[in-house]
C-alpha cells in the first residue's frame, strides 16, 4: 500500500527550469518522448519505458526539446535507496501506462497502490539481475562448432546453457544483438569459409557445415563477400 507521503502523477516536460534538488526520492518512468537529464553532473536519459531514481539532495536539471511525458513518483520511502542503480524491466512500461491513465481518470486506487506496485517492479528487476546466470558465449561457440553438422535448434543451444528457448533468445538479442539461429548461421559460415581457405572441396565443406548443397554454401559465401577460390571442385 502506498505511503501517505507518496505522490504519483503524470508530468509533461519541455524547456529546462534550471538546476534544483528535492528532499525526497523522485522516480521517473518514461511514457512518451525523451527526457534528457543531468544528475549530479552525470548525463542521464529517460525514453519510453526507461526508469530513473533520483535520490534526495541530488541536484538535477532536465530538458525535453521535443516534449516528454513521464509517470513521476515523489516518495520519502528509504527503500528506494537500494534500487537507485537498477532500472525496471521493459514490462514495467505497461504498468506505468496503466497508472498514468488511472491517475488521469482520477482513480484513487491508482494513487493509493501505484507506488507499491512500482517499487515491486523495480525490486523484481534488481533480483533478476542478481541471479541471472552469465552465458559463456566463447564456450558455447566451441561446442556449437564441434556439432556444426548436427541440426541444432534454439532449444538445443538453450539447454546447453541451462535456459529455456525463450530466455536464451532474449539473452542472445540483448547480449549479441542477433537471433540464436542467425548467430549459429554466421558461425557455420565462418567455419565453412575456414575450411575452404584450407583447400577443402566445396561439397565437403558444405556437408560438414550443415548446408543442404554445395551451391547453397557458395551462394551464402558470395552474399557475404567471401567468394570461394576460383578452382571448381564441386
Amino acid at each position: 500500500m502506498g505511503r501517505a507521503h507518496d505522490d504519483l502523477s503524470v508530468r509533461h516536460y519541455g524547456a529546462s527550469p534550471g538546476s534544483h534538488a528535492h528532499d525526497h526520492f523522485q522516480i521517473l518512468l518514461g511514457l512518451d518522448g525523451v527526457l534528457e537529464l543531468e544528475v549530479q553532473g552525470r548525463g542521464q536519459r529517460v525514453g519510453t519505458g526507461d526508469g530513473l531514481v533520483i535520490a534526495p539532495g541530488d541536484r538535477h536539471d532536465f530538458e525535453a526539446l521535443g516534449g516528454a511525458r513521464c509517470l513521476v513518483l515523489d516518495s520519502a520511502d528509504p527503500a528506494w535507496a537500494r534500487l537507485r542503480q537498477q532500472a525496471p524491466r521493459r514490462e514495467a512500461l505497461g504498468l506505468a501506462q496503466y497508472l498514468a491513465s488511472a491517475c488521469a481518470a482520477g482513480q484513487p486506487r491508482a494513487r493509493q497502490f501505484g507506488p507499491a506496485l512500482l517499487m515491486e517492479a523495480w525490486a523484481a528487476a534488481a533480483a533478476t539481475a542478481r541471479v541471472r546466470r552469465a552465458i559463456d558465449w566463447p564456450g558455447l561457440q566451441v561446442w556449437a562448432k564441434a556439432h556444426v553438422t548436427a541440426p541444432l535448434s534454439v532449444a538445443d543451444l538453450a539447454a546447453r546453457v541451462h535456459l529455456s528457448a525463450a530466455q536464451f533468445s532474449e539473452r542472445c538479442r540483448q547480449e549479441l544483438g542477433t537471433s540464436p539461429m542467425a548467430w549459429l548461421r554466421d558461425l557455420r559460415m565462418d567455419q565453412a569459409r575456414q575450411w575452404r581457405a584450407q583447400g577443402l572441396p566445396v561439397a565437403e565443406a558444405a556437408r560438414r557445415s550443415g548446408y543442404r548443397s554445395p551451391s547453397a554454401l557458395t551462394a551464402a559465401l558470395r552474399r557475404q563477400g567471401l567468394t570461394p577460390p576460383a578452382k571448381r571442385d564441386d
